[in-house]
């Protein structure tokens, strides 16, 4: 493997949200308060869209809520998820994509700020092995503790995190002839900057600034 190509997950290889659209799944089905829990949800994502989301204070929200349920009821829902929201959201440009970079031979991996218990499922669907995610906090039972475990997978997290599953791997990220990143959003200029190859991909307004101004080439795999 000579090329490294790591992706963004939501807004980049997805449509959508997927912590956000979990949310609106859980109240849309009635397993949370929905007042309440819809007012804080879209709090948090209004901060993340202006750039000024505390990562702990909303992992430690979207955890919190896993935890409230138990095991069977979760993975129920969570399955229900995936059939309603994830899939019918996957279009075959990301999965084109993503399928280029594995038949070329390239090490890839989805790296996300959002939470791994939602996210994993989401990587298997693209068929990528590699994921870098926020983790949960489990107790000695298994069960979710509604904290994190670590530290956030977002900004410049997303650089410790990439090299610190990179030396796990014995592959420096030295060792790479060429490196890719895809992400739509101005919060992973960090990772962005360190690549090799950055592409804007579906750009957020600030995000397409600052590709033109660094000759960044921009990518749009949606129409919508």
């Amino acid at each position: 493997m000579k090329n490294l190509a790591l992706f963004d997950l939501d807004h980049t290889l997805l449509p959508i949200d997927s912590d956000y659209e979990w949310g609106q799944f859980l109240v849309r089905v009635k397993a949370v308060d929905a007042d309440e829990y819809k007012r804080r949800n879209d709090d948090f994502f209004a901060q993340y869209q202006a750039g000024v989301l505390d990562p702990v204070e909303y992992l430690e929200f979207a955890l919190g809520t896993l935890a409230r349920f138990k095991r069977d009821e979760l993975e129920a829902l969570y399955a229900q998820y995936m059939a309603e929201v994830i899939a019918p959201a996957v279009r075959p440009a990301a999965r084109e994509l993503v399928q280029r970079h594995l038949d070329a031979g390239d090490l890839v991996a989805i790296i996300t700020a959002t939470n791994h218990y939602i996210t994993e499922p989401i990587a298997r669907l693209f068929g990528v092995e590699h994921h870098i995610a926020a983790m949960p906090e489990y107790d000695a039972a298994g069960k979710l503790t509604g904290k994190l475990a670590g530290t956030p997978t977002s900004g410049p997290g997303k650089v410790t995190h990439m090299h610190a599953w990179l030396e796990r791997l014995g592959r420096p990220f030295a060792s790479f002839e060429r490196s890719h990143f895809y992400s739509d959003s101005h919060n992973d200029i960090p990772l962005l900057s360190v690549v090799s190859h950055p592409v804007a991909t579906n750009p957020s307004a600030a995000l397409a600034q600052h590709a033109h101004a660094n000759g960044w080439p921009l990518l749009h795999l949606f129409n919508d």
